[in-house]
């Protein structure tokens, strides 16, 4: 047993992981249902041309990375490698297009296959919101300014960057789409291969290459700005006027992109320089497209992604295990009532840890392992008078109380 491994690309998350999984959950979470983003959540597999048809068939993710079945029955699947899909998805078969808008909160696993490395793993986790039926500037503030309240409640907003970005309407952008060709046909010769192939089905991901060469020439093509229309250029302006008026602050980056056609107007990401080159640690912009591709009404969206893997990382302090109290019966009889007594006090709320063998000293040795507040002392001569000895682990101080009184003796500790 001691050959076999987790999967390359995934790990397991045992309790300190996973209580900073949870702290990170919890928190954003509960910041979401404050600006009224209720949580829902979609199954980890869909039919796979939910992913083919928003993410491109030609794309990297759909080529590449999707994790594909064929079943039973003849029909394909993918474990899902994102979740703005399945959300649309879910408003599509719901029948929800009456109810708009709608604002929705998730967190669960994604899947791709790529290589591993720092924050980023094969089986990794997200949390998101999205806002669908909102075309004005203010639902881009709002759910930008959702995602920093998140950072900061989590206690490193100020070790992040706010990128923002217009991609302007689909006039503007198929302008750019133009002009951006017609520049990197002239230096054809000079693309990656990997930027050669974008430039026939996707070129302006050939924006955010890590190419050194594909760079230099990035440094001289032409700028987004050139090509926003008037409508482009307001909305934009709406919506960085709105952050400023809230005081969330900003960097303009004409270089942050999103490839696929029904995005538009604003793309934003939060990056840090603490995780290395996996800076960025939540992303998202307008998608107004997304609901017509997957057949259903014009309907606008926007809404953002963030790894809860990345985020964990950044979590400063560990958050600390929950501190039980500890029963530590000795002899029989007390071993016997010690199971009543931690059905009562978890039933009244408290965390017990009632140890199922041993002596007096390696169970209060457990107690102390396991970070226990307090100890519960029983044995002959307590119950002989229906009494326990409470023992503050921290102090050392303790105290005889009847076992009526118990539970308020122990309120200190809960």
């Amino acid at each position: 047993m001691s050959s076999l491994q987790p999967v390359r690309g995934t790990h397991d998350l045992l309790p300190a992981d996973m209580r900073r999984h949870r702290k990170v959950r919890d928190t954003a979470r509960a910041v979401a249902e404050r600006y009224g983003y209720l949580e829902m959540a979609t199954p980890i597999f869909e039919f796979t041309e939910v992913f083919k048809r928003t993410l491109g068939e030609a794309s990297d993710v759909v080529t590449k990375e999707m994790y594909t079945f064929s079943m039973k029955e003849g029909e394909e699947i993918t474990l899902r490698p994102e979740n703005t899909a399945s959300v649309v998805r879910a408003f599509l078969s719901g029948g929800l297009a009456q109810q708009l808008p709608l604002k929705f909160f998730y967190d669960g696993p994604m899947f791709r296959h790529e290589r591993p490395q720092k924050g980023r793993q094969r089986q990794f986790h997200q949390i998101g919101v999205e806002l669908l039926g909102v075309p004005h500037p203010a639902g881009d503030v709002e759910i930008i300014v959702a995602g920093a309240h998140i950072l900061d409640e989590l206690g490193f907003l100020d070790d992040v960057v706010l990128e923002i970005n217009t991609l302007g309407d689909p006039a503007s952008r198929q302008a750019y789409r133009e002009a951006l060709v017609g520049y990197f046909r002239d230096h054809r010769d000079r693309l990656s291969e990997d930027s050669k192939d974008r430039l026939e089905r996707n070129p302006l991901r050939i924006l955010d290459s890590k190419d050194r060469g594909d760079r230099e020439l990035v440094a001289d093509a032409p700028a987004f700005d050139d090509y926003l229309n008037s409508e482009s250029q307001d909305f934009f302006a709406a919506v960085l006027a709105g952050l400023d008026r809230l005081g969330l602050n900003y960097k303009l980056n004409s270089r942050l992109v999103r490839g696929l056609d029904y995005y538009s107007h604003t793309a934003f990401e939060f990056i840090t320089e603490r995780l290395g080159a996996q800076g960025t640690v939540m992303g998202g912009g307008r998608y107004d497209g997304l609901v017509k591709l997957m057949g259903g009404p014009p309907t606008p969206g926007v809404g953002w992604a963030a790894g809860i893997e990345r985020l964990a990382m950044l979590l400063e302090a560990e958050p600390p295990a929950p501190r039980p109290i500890a029963i530590v019966p000795i002899g029989q009889a007390a071993e016997e009532k010690a199971q009543t007594l931690a059905r009562d006090l978890r039933r009244a709320g408290y965390g017990v840890d009632l140890g199922f063998s041993g002596n007096m000293k390696k169970r209060l040795q457990r107690a102390n392992k396991l970070g226990a507040a307090a100890a519960i002392l029983l044995g002959d001569d307590e119950l002989a008078e229906a009494k326990a000895t409470v023992r503050d682990l921290e102090s050392g101080q303790q105290e005889t109380v009847s076992l009526t009184a118990l539970t308020d003796c122990l309120a200190r500790f809960r």
